[in-house]
């Protein structure tokens, strides 16, 4: 039995007839970091506290390791479970280390005073969480980010399999925050602890979970690995915002950055066919931007693992293609030309041009002479040191300008002109 908690139909109301959560049916196994992500009052708060049986379900089931955990008792349920609540006030004037001590109880026999392994333990807790230098301290004379620390070495002190937190970051400051999921990550690794959180932040749910948990009005949209939640369709979708969605070079993880919304320009270009030259990345960001004002876009000749190949895949562009390191062949040329032929503007990026990729800009300049294709060449960066074919390139893009394509400064006119 690999499943940590499994959720079978679980609907939740408060009485009021209006229905929280409606027939949640999934799995978390055993030794996985979980997030749940969702715009403000999709649920995701709730869902937490029925995993954790402090609400209980109006129908359905909630089962921790196969056993209903409304039938565990409490003090069973602690032992295997643990809870950061999204209000981590206290109302005591407990020290840090008797509250932290707290998450010994369920370990304790009755009238059992603190053994040396629950000291240890604590410390242990205190100082993967950084307030051990706070022990003495009375909790509620911190401040919320340091209460916040607290609260999750209690939680550690529990030894629990899994671990439930309700926006864990949210009184934490950057360092905090990423110290906190990085803790949790390490643990999730190396102590097989199953962690599930409540995030608001994209990033920091892309770069942590194994998996994503997309909910919206109660329901759960979408559940899976990041790449398959965080689409720019979902998140345009459910919190109706643009964003480029990206790789990021140097961690292999998803990069979510939000776009400005101008939605006069999507109306001005909705459905403009535009054919790309790119390469090396210099047709990411435009790529990200024409997607988002409804363009349909082609791009080639790419070499297939080229950033600019991976970005056109991601959001399901038109491509040709061609192995890394070999010559263009005429099948990827013909069909660069028929991507060519349907396109009402061909935009010719900063690449720099070699024997290898010429052909593409030849196929451009025969496109804009024979067939009065609209043109527009960026020259932006080093653009006077894009020729390595001996001036060939240089000869055919000064034709092209004499044929009437325009010259453009920056990516921004391009946007500003379409």
């Amino acid at each position: 039995m690999d499943r940590a908690i499994e959720a079978r139909d679980l609907t939740f109301s408060y009485g009021n007839g209006n229905i929280i959560l409606k027939e949640l049916t999934f799995e978390i196994k055993k030794g996985s970091f979980i997030s749940i992500i969702g715009p403000n009052g999709s649920g995701k708060s709730t869902l937490l506290k029925n995993l954790s049986a402090e609400l209980s379900p109006e129908a359905g089931v909630v089962l921790l390791e196969n056993q209903d955990i409304f039938k565990i008792k409490k003090k069973n349920l602690a032992r295997n479970l643990a809870v950061v609540p999204q209000d981590t006030g206290v109302d005591f004037a407990f020290s840090v280390m008797e509250t932290v001590l707290m998450g010994r109880m369920p370990h304790q026999k009755r009238f059992q005073g603190d053994s040396e392994k629950d000291l240890e333990i604590a410390r242990w807790a205190m100082e993967l969480s950084n307030v051990w230098h706070l022990k003495d301290r009375l909790i509620n004379e911190l401040s919320g980010g340091e209460r916040q620390r607290v609260i999750v070495a209690r939680a550690l002190t529990q030894e629990p399999k899994v671990l439930l937190l309700d926006e864990p970051t949210s009184h934490l400051d950057l360092q905090h925050q990423l110290d906190l999921l990085e803790l949790m990550d390490n643990l999730n690794r190396t102590k097989g602890l199953t962690v599930i959180a409540v995030l608001h932040d994209l990033n920091f749910a892309a770069q942590f979970s194994e998996k994503i948990v997309l909910l919206n009005k109660g329901k759960i949209v979408a559940y899976g690995d990041p790449s398959e939640v965080l689409t720019s369709e979902n998140i345009r979708e459910i919190y109706h915002v643009e964003v480029a969605v990206s790789t990021n070079e140097i961690t292999g993880k998803l990069n979510i950055i939000p776009l400005s919304k101008e939605k006069n320009r999507k109306t001005k270009t909705e459905e403009i066919k535009i054919h790309l030259l790119c390469g090396g990345g210099s047709g990411v960001f435009l790529m990200e931007q024409l997607q988002m004002y409804g363009c349909q876009i082609s791009c080639g000749v790419l070499n297939v693992g080229d950033s600019d190949w991976r970005k056109a895949k991601e959001i399901g562009a038109d491509v040709s293609e061609e192995a890394p390191f070999a010559p263009i062949s005429e099948e990827a040329l013909k069909v660069n030309l028929e991507l060519i032929q349907k396109a009402e503007l061909i935009i010719v990026l900063p690449v720099p041009f070699g024997e290898g990729n010429l052909a593409n800009l030849r196929q451009v300049f025969d496109a804009q002479r024979n067939h009065n294709k609209r043109v527009i060449i960026v020259e932006q960066g080093d653009f006077d040191k894009r020729d390595f074919t001996g001036g060939q390139a240089d000869k055919i893009i000064d034709q092209m300008f004499h044929h009437g394509a325009v010259r453009v400064n920056s990516i921004k006119d391009v946007l500003d002109m379409i």
